[in-house]
């Protein structure tokens, strides 16, 4: 790329979302000289050190006010409606990821009829509208399956597990009529996660496919690179990895989660259209983070190296942290006893079962490493 063209770099980045994925695009933006502004969902929220509006994301004349004086608009989550994120285009705003692409991250029926166009590797699934309708599915797949409501859930909220088409009667009820997702239990190994990072002009970098482990439908523990992974695996995650950034058109940071099957397949499980939580090892781990490398990317600015630091690295999220003590106190003890530990906190209040912080450790050893991040890890149960 020309030397002026790398110098017409965007200098105002809007992220919408206060949680933790905007304040950790802080520090990076920083050092890459860019301005961030962040519409935050009400006071207080982790990323209020750049909150420079508060108000409410689905109202299009509030998001407006907001991106009058940026030059890109990003996100936190993708829970922006799609008729604000297509006038904010139809205005002319530079919106990454755009509402083509995101549509398939905000409905999981949709995602899941574009990959089956697309060919790419996914379990059984079918949108289901009443109690017959999923029962029929459970008899042609062994009794039991997965439902997950098609829009909205995260961290293991809306999905469960069923054996009898009665087991979603409430969500046929409060989706009135609208299908909701059912797809085959499927019988994997593990979870991977690949990362791809993609520029509207087309550049596209992968990191390294990493193992990713849920405690109650949370991510708890990501291992970097996975551990044990064969050539085929690699290879195969990357190129589905790419294949979905490419033929959805994906600016910014992209996450496919996977099943890694016992007979060695990897089919997609769901897709994240920005920095994710299986990728925040790479703040401590890689050469380039997610956030530095999601912000070149939204701004179209050469791509970063995604090379590891060490052989391995482990994350531990800090889920819930200590009941009736600040977090902050115990950072000193932490620091401490593993002062390889790397500590990052998201300015929340303790309450169970919520993501307050994660930890990252970076070794030549994973088990090491994965000691190291348990034991400090310990310290904010």
């Amino acid at each position: 790329m020309r030397a002026d063209k790398i110098g017409a770099m965007t200098k105002r980045v809007g992220v919408i979302g206060g949680g933790q994925l905007a304040r950790m695009m802080i520090a990076p933006a920083s050092e890459l000289g860019l301005e961030i502004r962040v519409l935050a969902e009400q006071e207080g929220m982790s990323a209020q050190l750049a909150a420079t509006q508060v108000g409410d994301y689905t109202d299009l004349e509030t998001v407006r006010a907001f991106v009058k004086d940026v030059d890109v608009v990003t996100f936190d989550h993708e829970h922006v409606p799609q008729d604000v994120l297509r006038a904010l285009v139809a205005d002319g705003v530079q919106v990454h990821p755009g509402p083509d692409a995101l549509q398939y991250a905000q409905d999981k029926l949709v995602m899941r009829a574009k990959l089956a166009e697309a060919g790419v590797p996914q379990p059984d699934w079918a949108g289901v509208a009443s109690r017959d309708e999923l029962q029929s599915f459970l008899d042609d797949h062994g009794g039991r399956a997965v439902v997950k409501t098609p829009r909205g859930g995260y961290d293991g909220k809306g999905v469960r597990v069923v054996s009898s088409g009665a087991d979603a009667d409430d969500w046929f009820e409060a989706f009135a009529g609208e299908q909701i997702l059912v797809e085959e239990l499927v019988d994997f190994r593990r979870e991977l996660a690949q990362q791809v990072a993609r520029r509207p002009s087309g550049q596209m970098i992968v990191y390294p496919v990493v193992e990713s482990v849920q405690k109650d439908g949370v991510c708890a523990e990501v291992f970097a690179p996975a551990p044990g992974a064969s050539e085929r695996a690699i290879e195969v995650a990357a190129q589905i990895g790419t294949q979905i950034a490419e033929s959805l058109g994906v600016t910014g940071m992209l996450a496919v989660e996977l099943f890694e099957t016992s007979d060695e397949r990897l089919l997609v499980n769901e897709l994240a259209m920005r920095p994710h939580n299986s990728g925040h090892w790479t703040q401590d781990g890689a050469v380039t983070s997610q956030f530095e490398q999601h912000l070149r990317a939204v701004c179209d600015l050469p791509l970063g190296a995604t090379d590891t630091l060490r052989d391995a690295a482990c994350m531990i999220n800090i889920l819930g942290g200590p009941q009736g003590v600040d977090i902050d106190e115990r950072f000193a003890v932490a620091m401490q006893a593993y002062p390889a530990a790397k500590i990052h906190t998201y300015g929340k209040a303790s309450r169970p079962g919520r993501k307050v912080g994660h930890i990252n450790v970076a070794d030549d050893d994973l088990d090491e490493a994965v000691y190291t991040a348990r034991a400090a890890a310990a310290f904010f149960a």
